[in-house]
């Protein structure tokens, strides 16, 4: 379906580093099937990556709303919370 591959071109654009496209493919996927939880984890990693941790926090929240088994969202969130502190207190 649409939604599917979306998902999947914004895997390949993750892969070849063109991070921006990857988060409207993303993005796109999510606006076709909002309960398709993979997108928003992918968007996440991109967000994270980024250093955007509040972005890829929101991402991984709620790929854990739709599927509460998705262990890696769970330690990507787990990450992103430490990492932020992190950059909190190296104040940047």
């Amino acid at each position: 379906d649409l939604a599917t591959a979306l998902n999947d071109r914004g895997q390949v654009r993750y892969l070849r580093v063109e991070f921006a496209a990857a988060v409207r493919d993303f993005t796109a996927a999510i606006e076709c099937q909002p309960a398709f939880e993979v997108p928003y984890y992918n968007r996440g990693l991109v967000r994270y990556r980024l250093g955007d941790f509040d972005e890829a926090m929101k991402d991984f929240r709620k790929v854990l709303e739709l599927n509460p088994q998705f262990e890696d969202a769970a330690l990507s969130l787990k990450q992103a919370i430490l990492d932020k502190e992190e950059k909190q207190k190296r104040g940047y």
